[in-house]
């Protein structure tokens, strides 16, 4: 008992960090409803385990490191700013411009079977590992803020908990991580039969466009 409540609290504390609309949840779910289901859990993989890194590291104090070189977050924040500005150019030009093949999701079989040559067909085309992996660890790593909210302020909150509970805290904290990002990645295959539909890609690339470019234009104020 004593050790449940702490991992509750890290659980609940994580969870309502980590559940909102942003770059990386965005992407995860367009991975969710085009890419192969080895992608998708790369993918969940790399956002669960970076998620853990930086809560350990938090935990174990690196977050003031951090914040006595602003010049590194500086740095972090244009380089973020520039990916996510193009990102949402190229989104809001697929909004508007799209292609006249839509995405055939639903003639994938339910294991994905489908031969690779035609899981890169269609509008948006499933993504290659290689595409997949290097755009999440951009969108991951090359934002300011989750080094701010992930590193420092979990990593403070843990070290609150006292010697004994602040570990038990961080297993809730990571454990937060794992269950919505599995969900997000795996879950959101259930919306594959309405991405069939291109107007429906039309729509989603243009809410990836304006929350791609809000957080572009924020990073670049320095918000």
């Amino acid at each position: 008992m004593t050790a449940l409540l702490p991992a509750l609290s890290g659980l609940g504390t994580g969870l309502a960090l980590i559940v909102a609309i942003g770059v990386q949840n965005t992407y995860l779910l367009r991975l969710a409803v085009s890419a192969r289901p080895g992608v998708v859990a790369v993918a969940v993989a790399v956002c669960t385990l970076s998620d853990a890194a930086l809560i350990v590291a938090g935990v174990l104090g690196v977050g003031v490191v951090v914040e006595r070189v602003p010049v590194a977050l500086l740095v972090i924040r244009f380089v973020g700013a520039a990916f996510l500005l193009t990102y949402g150019v190229l989104a809001a030009r697929r909004a508007l411009r799209p292609s006249d093949e839509a995405i055939r999701l639903e003639d994938r079989a339910a294991d994905d079977g489908t031969p690779p040559a035609r899981l890169g067909a269609g509008r948006p085309g499933g993504p290659t590992m290689r595409a997949a992996v290097l755009t999440m660890l951009v969108f991951t790593w090359a934002n300011p803020h989750v080094y701010l909210d992930t590193l420092v302020f979990l990593g403070s909150v843990a070290n609150r908990q006292g010697v004994d509970d602040r570990w038990w805290w961080t297993v809730g904290a990571v454990a937060a991580s794992c269950l919505w990002f599995g969900a997000l990645g795996f879950g959101g295959r259930l919306l594959r039969p309405l991405f069939a539909k291109p107007v429906t890609w039309r729509v989603f690339d243009a809410l990836v466009a304006v929350v791609m470019l809000a957080f572009g234009v924020a990073l670049l104020l320095g918000a």
